[in-house]
């Protein structure tokens, strides 16, 4: 009840009357069944926006820290995160990225439709980085269709590091479902998983324009912020 309150009378209209999405491609989400939405991630913005277009419960998971936080803005962000339907996961442990997959995979086996980021960070200076395999491991284990969704300009509207988004149209492109289905039985073959990553990582770089480099994000953002 407070989670559609918050999308559909509450915190949606008013981010859609603020930012006024421009939406392409939105029809590539199917109405019914397990889909993975496979998101490049530019700003912490990112899962606040696409939740709130769609008009399924869309599930993210995220650190459970961003539920704990202290103060007004340690309130205002449990409350996005709330409202946007996004699980919090203990990413502390060796056992961290399976637990976020699993929360995941409950989502898709019930019918519903999860967010993941691919690149599994933000991306440190707007580029598109090298996709870790989760997102190949949580399409061939739940057999979800994967939608590559595209923010084009999220990190202009809020860069990171800053808490106050400026006022601009946010736009977002959904490209084509891509079905996965002739890699049945085939989790857990990590030449597999990578030609799937790489094959969604392809169309998130044609969907958003945004230059490839095939290295991991989290390794560049240590030197990027010294």
């Amino acid at each position: 009840m407070f989670y559609w309150l918050l999308k559909y009378v509450i915190l949606g209209p008013l981010l859609k009357l603020i930012f006024r999405p421009q939406v392409e491609g939105l029809h590539h989400v199917p109405a019914t069944g397990p889909v993975i939405l496979a998101s490049n991630h530019l700003s912490f913005s990112d899962s606040i926006f696409t939740p709130l277009i769609i008009p399924r419960k869309v599930t993210f998971v995220a650190k459970a820290e961003y539920f704990t936080g202290k103060g007004a803005k340690g309130w205002l962000t449990k409350l996005f995160f709330v409202g946007t339907g996004t699980i919090p996961v203990d990413r502390s442990g060796g056992r961290a990225a399976r637990a976020a997959l699993d929360t995941q995979l409950q989502v898709l086996r019930a019918g519903g439709v999860a967010g993941i980021y691919p690149e599994g960070t933000r991306s440190p200076d707007g580029r598109l980085y090298r996709g870790k395999t989760g997102v190949a491991r949580l399409a061939l284990e739940s057999g979800a269709v994967v939608v590559p969704v595209a923010m084009l300009n999220a990190d202009e509207i809020q860069p990171p590091g800053k808490l106050i988004p400026r006022i601009d149209r946010v736009k977002i492109r959904f490209g084509a479902p891509l079905d996965f289905s002739r890699y049945a039985g085939l989790a857990g073959d990590r030449f597999v998983e990578r030609a799937v990553t790489d094959e969604i990582m392809y169309e998130l770089m044609e969907l958003s324009g945004r230059e490839y480099v095939d290295v991991y994000a989290q390794k560049l953002k240590t030197p990027v912020a010294a």
